[in-house]
């Protein structure tokens, strides 16, 4: 399915540019408190809300908010699949890859699909110090946070990228879109396998949560021995104390332990650039969230 709208998008005059993040349930994101106050940085005006989508009607409500002047989405769960096959037509490289979407726009009434998630990533670890470049990484989950990041981490000229999950299939399944969908061969760099399998002589110098245990204050059943020394965990999930993934791996030697807001603000970042050709100063925008977290 694609979405164009030439003859139908009027957008209103004079008024702030129209943007939201869409998902079900959406009332917890942090997305517009961001993006305001990336304006405030910026001068530029606009208006940013919450827009939750019923299950079964995301693309009419894709398409009404652009028909009334929409200018911009964010995409959160569970729709960054269909938000792909909705651009599918006009889709980036990144996009392309992680065939999922977390951002859309329209120009020239057509519909654009990016998925930042990955930059997110990987600006984060960059802001943290972690050495991607060399570097042997444990990625767990294989669900829509692992598709959108894998790329840009194969990007970062790893020494081994290896998947697991729960349910190996998944793994696999993943590892193998991603192999057939390279410019150049990835292996021996990316490999999938179970949970069990997770544990490598030497350990990992990094390993990424990207299963959506933490949410429910779960631990991944991950074996022991994982974290080399001066080793880094990293849980994309984020709240106002570790997370139960990122105290799991402090208790089996990881040296470093960060949670995900970072890479929520350096997606967010992403998709703001691409809307208005601005990079903002994630620094200070980090920095309240986390104090607002810590008030929590």
């Amino acid at each position: 399915m694609t979405l164009n709208l030439k003859s139908t998008i009027t957008p209103p005059p004079l008024t702030p540019a129209r943007f939201a993040v869409i998902g079900n349930p959406v009332q917890h994101s942090r997305s517009p408190s961001i993006h305001q106050q990336f304006a405030s940085q910026t001068q530029i005006a606009l208006t940013y809300e919450r827009l939750e989508a019923p299950i079964d009607v995301f693309a009419h409500t894709v398409t009404q908010f652009f028909i009334q002047g929409g200018r911009g989405l964010n995409v959160t769960v569970p729709f960054k699949l269909e938000a792909w096959d909705l651009a599918r037509a006009n889709l980036s490289a990144r996009a392309q890859q992680a065939q999922a979407v977390n951002t859309l726009w329209m120009r020239q009434g057509v519909l654009h699909g990016c998925n930042t998630d990955g930059v997110g990533l990987v600006a984060d670890l960059k802001r943290l110090g972690v050495r991607c470049e060399g570097a042997r990484i444990l990625m767990v989950g294989a669900g829509g946070a692992a598709r959108g990041v894998l790329g840009p981490l194969l990007e970062t000229r790893c020494a081994r990228l290896h998947v697991v999950n729960r349910t190996v299939e998944r793994a696999h399944a993943l590892v193998a879109q991603a192999h057939a969908t390279a410019t150049s061969p990835l292996m021996p760099t990316l490999t999938a396998g179970s949970l069990g399998d997770a544990a490598q002589p030497g350990g990992w110098d990094l390993v990424i949560n990207a299963s959506a245990s933490s949410l429910g204050g779960e631990i991944p059943d991950l074996p022991a021995g994982l974290y080399e020394p001066g080793a880094w965990a990293y849980d994309m999930m984020y709240g106002s104390k570790p997370t139960t993934f990122m105290a799991q791996a402090k208790q089996e030697g990881a040296s470093h332990i960060s949670d995900g807001l970072g890479m929520l603000v350096g997606q967010a970042a992403e998709s703001f650039f691409i809307w208005h050709g601005k990079r903002p100063d994630i620094e200070p925008v980090l920095a309240t969230l986390r104090s607002e977290l810590n008030q929590c």
